[in-house]
C-alpha cells in the first residue's frame, strides 16, 4: 500500500555504500526529512534533479531539511553517483525495492525495465507523518522544487 499524506512514514534504513546503512527512520519524529526517489543514477533527468539540490543546497539546509535520495541502483552505483556529482546528502540504494514499494514509488514496468523507482518526493514532518507526497508516473517530470520547499517550511 502506498504511503499517503497524513500517514505515519514507513521506516527507511538503506545502504549509502556497501556496509554503511543509514537509518533515515531514526530522524522521523525529530527532524524535517525530504525523501527523493529517482529512477536511475547517471541518467540525464535524475542527474539534473540531484544537481539542482546540490546547487541550491544552502536553501534546503536553510529551511531545516534533512535530504535523502533513493534509487534501486546498487550501493556501489549510489555511492559512485554521489561522489561523481558531488551531492552533499546521502544517496541510498533500495536494491531490494522494499522501501520504494512501501512508499508507492515503484514502476511495474518502465520502458521494459521491471521494478524501477518512480520519481517521487515526500516530506516527513517532525511529527513523523507525511506532510507532502508527490509521485510521478512520467520519469521525465521533475518535482516542483518551490512546492517542495513550501511543504518543508509548512511541515510541523
Amino acid at each position: 500500500m502506498a504511503a499517503r499524506l497524513g500517514d505515519k512514514a514507513p521506516p527507511i534504513a538503506l545502504p549509502q555504500k556497501p556496509g554503511d546503512v543509514v537509518d533515515v527512520g531514526a530522524l522521523f519524529g525529530k527532524e524535517k526529512v525530504v525523501v527523493l526517489f529517482f529512477p536511475l543514477a547517471f541518467s540525464s533527468v535524475c542527474t539534473a534533479e540531484m544537481c539542482h539540490f546540490r546547487d541550491n543546497w544552502a536553501q534546503w539546509t536553510g529551511i531545516g531539511a534533512q535530504v535523502f535520495a533513493i534509487s534501486i541502483d546498487s550501493p556501489f552505483v549510489a555511492e559512485r553517483f554521489r561522489q561523481a556529482e558531488n551531492i552533499p546528502f546521502p544517496v541510498l540504494s533500495d536494491f531490494n525495492k522494499t522501501v520504494s514499494a512501501s512508499y508507492g514509488a515503484l514502476h511495474d514496468d518502465l520502458m521494459g525495465l521491471k521494478g524501477v523507482t518512480k520519481r517521487a518526493a515526500f516530506v516527513i514532518g517532525r511529527d513523523g507523518k507525511i506532510a507532502y507526497a508527490w509521485v510521478s508516473e512520467d520519469p521525465r517530470v521533475q518535482v516542483d522544487f518551490d512546492a517542495l520547499k513550501k511543504a518543508v517550511a509548512a511541515a510541523p
